[in-house]
């Protein structure tokens, strides 16, 4: 029986023929027009941030970016089909770079995630991503998970460049792997009660945590109604309903004790301070909480339309430090307003929208998974991003998808479109042949 359950791919055909401009993207203008026009507006945004240091990086941004998607458009050509017995090599290939940052890896802001390349800093672990997806792709594609032992072989895939990352350390990238695994277990067919049963035990950390710390009785109550919550989805959703909620029960107890330990030496100091400062950031206004508080400054300082482009004040003055990178879309709220926001995340919405058309329509399973797997990548990165610029979560090193300064992940980010458009591009193709 077949994994997925797809509408016939006639729309392809019938939508798209005889449009030589479409042949020749591979992909439609919306899947290409929206990553063009952020990766344009990037430019002018990083510019607007570095004025007074009179660097250059817009410019870089452009250049990555057109080399990008150069490499994107030519991996249109590619029939991922046929990749399929590259997969492991691949993934070896991205964990040998992984390992390699723990030797040779260069050191910046407390973490050890570059590796130096000529004048180039690589980042492997945005790489390791889509290596991570394609190979989930081929896993579940042909194992889909029908019982809980099924879930071994995904978790062999994800946990050894998790923990590579997650030494780096970088917990921002290591979530990405985590979100991108649950969704495409959801797409594979897994129900959804076994994916709730999967991260329970992360509520259950935090309330017990903060019952620990002293933060009042009413977690304890909370925690209590989550166990039984999780113990009746047990008993109704697992084949040996007694023993899994057991188990559940247990791995629940075991993250809500174990998380004090956690926090005082699985974290660092500098990890711990970004999560206390993300609930009152004005407790240390100079220094930890100094990046959230002039972001929703400036994003406030906005309004509705924005200074203009070029003519923020604290964007222009350098009030937020890297605001080129992990912060720039406080540059956008302040520069273009909350009607400018709007749009991105508008933008950002209807492109995923076109990801889940181009899913539904795709060949087979895998590609399908892959498909899912990169619109789970990119719309976790812009929730958390733009959560953290905003003030509603803690401090991240996540880039803001085609916008933040960074070539590794806009390669990164071009390579995924690529393999979208290759996925639209060979089922249209297939769909003309069966005409």
């Amino acid at each position: 029986m077949a994994l997925l359950q797809r509408r016939k791919p006639s729309r392809f055909s019938r939508g798209y023929r005889d449009k030589p401009l479409l042949d020749f993207l591979g992909g439609d203008l919306w899947l290409w027009g929206l990553p063009i026009a952020l990766i344009l507006l990037a430019g002018g945004l990083i510019a607007s941030t570095q004025r007074q240091a009179g660097l250059a990086e817009w410019s870089n941004h452009w250049t990555t970016g057109l080399a990008g998607l150069v490499a994107a458009w030519l991996l249109t050509r590619v029939d991922l089909q046929r990749l399929r017995s590259l997969l492991v090599p691949l993934y070896l290939i991205n964990l040998a770079g992984l390992v390699a940052v723990r030797f040779i890896g260069t050191t910046a802001l407390g973490a050890q995630r570059w590796i130096a390349v000529g004048p180039f800093q690589l980042q492997p672990s945005e790489f390791a991503k889509l290596a991570v997806i394609l190979l989930l792709g081929g896993v579940l594609a042909r194992f889909p998970v029908e019982r809980p032992r099924d879930l071994l072989r995904p978790f062999a895939v994800i946990i050894v460049p998790w923990g590579l990352v997650f030494l780096q350390p970088d917990l921002g990238t290591s979530l990405v792997f985590g979100a991108l695994l649950l969704v495409m277990l959801f797409w594979s067919g897994m129900p959804l009660a076994w994916i709730v049963l999967l991260i329970s035990a992360i509520p259950a950390a935090i309330l017990g945590g903060l019952h620990q710390a002293g933060m009042g009785d009413g977690y304890l109550i909370a925690l209590l109604a989550w166990l039984l919550a999780m113990m009746v989805a047990a008993l109704k959703t697992l084949p040996w309903p007694r023993l899994g909620a057991l188990l559940v029960l247990t791995g629940q107890l075991s993250a809500a004790a174990v998380t004090p330990w956690l926090w005082q030496y699985g974290l660092k100091d500098y990890q711990r301070d970004r999560l206390v400062l993300f609930l009152d950031p004005a407790k240390d206004p100079l220094g930890g909480g100094y990046h959230l508080l002039q972001s929703t400054i400036g994003i406030g300082s906005g309004g509705l339309f924005g200074t203009g482009l070029l003519r923020g004040h604290l964007t222009k003055l350098q009030f937020i430090p890297e605001q080129h990178t992990d912060f720039i879309f406080s540059a956008l709220g302040e520069e273009l307003g909350l009607l400018g926001c709007g749009l991105v995340l508008l933008a950002f919405g209807f492109w995923s929208w076109r990801l889940l058309a181009v899913a539904d329509q795709a060949r087979s399973d895998f590609e399908s998974l892959v498909v899912v797997g990169i619109l789970a990548m990119v719309m976790f990165q812009v929730l958390v991003n733009v959560s953290m610029t905003i003030g509603l979560g803690p401090v991240t090193g996540i880039p803001l998808p085609f916008l933040s300064y960074g070539r590794s992940a806009l390669i990164t980010n071009c390579l995924a479109l690529g393999m979208v458009a290759s996925v639209q591009r060979h089922a249209r193709l297939e769909a003309r042949r069966r005409l």
